[in-house]
């Protein structure tokens, strides 16, 4: 949940998403359908992906898909478009600090990972090489393929991408569940 509310702030900013929302934003445009079913349905398909990969899913990697977009599209139906960048500005420092904090959560779960990282760790695992270089080039992908169908690039795009490692790092800290030898992690 506190995932796609970190999303629904950092939505209402206006100042730049991160570069899966850049996205589904843009597809969110094109097919008429709020962000949040576009999350949804991309969550989805992107488990598709996994089969050749031979990702399992968990139970964490389920509720993701099926919650994200859900709470985006409630905090977006609850906070109105802001236009002050007083009130902006935070929005999307606190959506950015949330998203390392619901980050952390819920990798320290080990429940499974989201859609998204397990296509990154499944490449990984598949093809070899460097996991900062395959997570790199699929949020570069998506982000330029956002951009091409008219998502919002910015600012905000920058910080997410400067902040969110390093908090991520801080958070899974604090909120790992030790392993106790369970399988999925």
């Amino acid at each position: 949940m506190l995932y796609g509310v970190s999303m629904g702030l950092m939505y209402r900013a206006a100042l730049g998403l991160d570069p899966w929302d850049v996205f589904h934003q843009g597809l969110a445009r094109h097919l008429g359908l709020s962000i949040g079913t576009v999350v949804v349905v991309t969550g989805a398909i992107v488990l598709l992906f996994w089969i050749p990969l031979r990702q399992r899913p968990g139970v964490g990697t389920v509720g993701n898909v099926l919650v994200l977009g859900v709470a985006m599209d409630g905090t977006l139906a609850l906070l109105p478009a802001q236009h002050a960048l007083a009130v902006r500005i935070p929005l999307l420092v606190g959506g950015i600090v949330l998203n390392g904090l619901a980050t952390g959560l819920y990798i320290g779960a080990r429940f499974g990972p989201g859609p998204r990282d397990g296509l990154m760790t499944g490449l990984h695992r598949r093809v070899g090489g460097s996991l900062r270089l395959i997570r790199t080039g699929i949020e570069l992908a998506v982000l330029v393929a956002g951009v091409l169908l008219g998502g919002q690039a910015g600012v905000g795009t920058v910080g997410y991408a400067l902040a969110i490692g390093p908090l991520a790092q801080f958070f899974l800290r604090w909120c790992t569940v030790p392993n106790t030898g369970a399988r999925n992690e």
